[in-house]
């Protein structure tokens, strides 16, 4: 399981203009797109129509702004400008009218970016996937909002009522230090229970499942490795994870608040041809190694990022746990609904080529996935009403015909120099241009590098952790975290 970020289907392979054969009924269908269709947003400020089109920017720079995609602002995006989420009345209604506008209100100069999509020539990693094997032209972001909770349902087919990203310290140091966790746990949990191997590949020092409660202990017990040696550990036939969860690269906070260059994750402040680039290597990885011939492996995105779709979110069925951080339920949502349309793959040689699944799913179809192929029970309400991805599995042999290797990405012309910053200070940042989710990330920096620590400095890292006032001391602790990872790593600990 690879899950990238921020990004809707239209952006990414609206244009693809990919015909196949449906995965249910087997007749021949085409891609939910926006080949043939005019769809547009209007300028409020201009009064001009912005039609989607072709071709998007590989990045969009800083100065442009990162689209906005909190719960408040994906009110607007699917609802228009003038929308409001009241509990009791339930989600406005859905025209996608308010991407363009709601991008403008960001304060970017160029609000129109927001309505650009790729040309296949652009993406011809991705492209190559969703032809050669099965794309997914339903599955939705797991509720109407940003990163944070929409990773969340892909563990735990729920969020614990996070309905926004984690935005304050005080908020956030008062759960995730001892990690984030959810009446009925999580898939990892569950796996572990059954005595069912599993792993996380980190893309980087800090990978986002160390927000859960007991991932450091799994760090320590073996469950979590690199990224840099995925594919050489895949060409062992006694490889054991059953289950793995890859994270990307996201980037190096240290480059300033809100800089993800250097990251493979595809945030759009990013160069998205990184990611095509651990795309191609996670697939060719997987491929030539003695376990593809019994492999599945699924490539989403965790949040639409902002950019514009035209398919209205369906409703969802709430998990049904309980809320056990209530200060982390900003709007009062019931999580009846599910959020933007996020592109999908499935890749297997067990799927027929050029096939393409309407279904409807979202995130919580992954532990579905999970419990169902295994035999173990649902996590919530959610993951047992959720469609799940074995009727892909549909050839009673695997195809002969899949290819070793894919095409190479495309050139962006964009150099991102990574670490360009290590042995320096941190930038002075201020509270307004630190991003949403920035105190989740620092969380996560302080409970990766209390497994590196000895036991002896662990009151000393919470104790600084609690009292950290603005954005600029947290990016100081987070460089002391990733200097002792990485003294660790290297083995000079």
């Amino acid at each position: 399981m690879l899950m990238l970020e921020n990004r809707s289907f239209d952006h990414m392979l609206g244009f693809s203009g990919i015909a196949g054969i449906d995965a249910v009924t087997g007749s021949r269908t085409t891609v939910d797109g926006l080949v043939g269709r005019l769809c547009f947003n209007t300028d409020p400020t201009t009064g001009r129509a912005v039609v989607a089109g072709t071709p998007a920017d590989y990045v969009i720079p800083v100065a442009d702004k990162d689209p906005c995609h909190e719960f408040a602002g994906v009110v607007e995006q699917l609802c228009g400008p003038d929308a409001v989420y009241r509990p009791q009345a339930g989600y406005p209604p859905i025209d996608n009218s308010g991407f363009l506008s709601g991008y403008r209100g960001t304060g970017t100069a160029h609000p129109e970016k927001i309505m650009r999509c790729f040309a296949p020539a652009q993406l011809p990693v991705l492209n190559a996937l969703a032809r050669e094997f099965a794309i997914c032209d339903r599955w939705f972001s797991a509720l109407p909002g940003p990163t944070w909770p929409n990773r969340l349902f892909v563990h735990a087919a729920s969020s614990g009522g996070l309905d926004d990203s984690p935005s304050d310290w005080d908020t956030v140091s008062s759960y995730l230090l001892d990690g984030y966790h959810f009446d009925n746990g999580t898939i990892f949990d569950r796996l572990s229970d059954n005595h069912i191997a599993w792993e996380v590949v980190a893309g980087d020092e800090f990978p986002q499942v160390l927000a859960l409660r007991g991932m450091g202990l799994n760090l320590l017990a073996g469950h979590l490795s690199s990224a840099a040696t995925f594919s050489e550990r895949l060409r062992d036939p006694g490889y054991r994870p059953r289950y793995v969860f890859i994270e990307p690269d996201y980037g190096d906070v240290l480059l300033g608040a809100g800089d993800f260059r250097g990251g493979n994750s595809q945030h759009p402040l990013a160069d998205v041809t990184s990611g095509e680039r651990l795309v191609k290597t996670v697939y060719e990885a997987i491929r030539n190694s003695p376990h593809w011939e019994h492999s599945l492996l699924v490539i989403t995105y965790d949040e639409h990022g902002g950019f514009y779709d035209h398919v209205a979110p369906p409703p969802a069925v709430p998990p049904g746990d309980r809320v056990l951080f209530p200060r982390n339920n900003h709007h009062g949502f019931t999580f009846d609904r599910l959020g933007v349309r996020v592109p999908a793959v499935v890749i297997s040689p067990l799927i027929p080529r050029g096939t393409i699944d309407h279904t409807v799913y979202d995130h919580s179809s992954v532990p579905a996935t999970v419990a169902r192929l295994f035999g173990l029970p649902p996590l919530t309400h959610r993951d047992s009403a959720a469609n799940d991805l074995l009727h892909l599995l549909a050839l009673p042999e695997p195809r002969r015909d899949t290819p070793p290797t894919l095409p190479e990405p495309a050139d962006s012309g964009i150099s991102e120099p990574r670490d360009a910053v290590q042995a320096m200070t941190p930038p002075v940042v201020t509270d307004a241009e630190h991003p949403a989710a920035f105190w989740g990330a620092f969380a996560v920096a302080t409970r990766r590098h209390l497994t590196v620590a000895p036991v002896e400095h662990h009151q000393r890292i919470r104790q600084r952790a609690s009292q950290v006032s603005d954005p600029t001391e947290a990016l100081t602790l987070i460089a002391q975290a990733r200097t002792a990872v990485r003294a660790q790593r290297d083995g000079k600990s």
